[in-house]
């Protein structure tokens, strides 16, 4: 049994599950492909999102992944098949909803009446990254070192740089790239579920 096989038998355990290894499953749709069929659809939702010039499209295809996952967890079932044409569907709703979204930021011409609003005071701008890096700082602080050093050095660097270093990385831990893939997929659900319950905290 290979790295990665170990790796989503092992969060996979117990009746329940969790709703990732819930996603893997359906992707497979009835055959176990050890996480392949997962980064496969990853990387032609990436891909899906970046021919259409969006400028985060891993983020995009992440959310994409959390959608489908939601619904799993909450329907138990989806009985769209194959599995990609469903990832397709919610992907191009994710697309329309990101240039709804990047449309309302972009500013009125000078021609139209433009409510002036008051800019925020840098030091308030200032206030705020700096919550979100301590926040950011305590989630991490919670995880097993190991992990720690896992997240920080897969998202550093570059795109260009980036792929490399994961290379590196692999190496180094001793599993295959597609297990570091699944690996870092948990470990930044779980930052930005920290997160988000410590900002509603403030």
């Amino acid at each position: 049994m290979n790295a990665l096989k170990q790796q989503v038998d092992r969060h996979g355990s117990g009746s329940s599950g969790t709703s990732f290894t819930r996603l893997l499953r359906w992707l497979d749709d009835g055959s176990d492909s050890q996480g392949e069929r997962y980064l496969e659809m990853r990387r032609r939702l990436v891909a899906y999102f970046d021919r259409r010039s969006r400028p985060a499209p891993d983020t995009l295809a992440d959310e994409t992944f959390d959608r489908v996952s939601r619904t799993l967890e909450e329907s138990g079932q989806i009985n769209i098949t194959p599995p990609a044409r469903y990832c397709y569907v919610i992907a191009r709703f994710v697309l329309l909803e990101d240039i709804r979204r990047r449309r309302r930021e972009v500013p009125f011409e000078e021609t139209r009446p433009v409510l002036v609003q008051p800019r925020p005071r840098p030091e308030d701008a200032e206030q705020s990254l700096d919550d979100s890096l301590d926040t950011l700082g305590r989630c991490l602080d919670k995880l097993k070192p190991e992990d720690r050093y896992l997240i920080v050095e897969y998202y550093r660097d570059s795109k260009r740089d980036r792929i490399n270093r994961r290379r590196d990385l692999a190496r180094k831990l001793g599993i295959t790239m597609n297990a570091l893939g699944i690996r870092a997929w948990r470990l930044r659900a779980s930052l930005e579920r920290c997160v988000g319950v410590c900002s509603r905290r403030l």
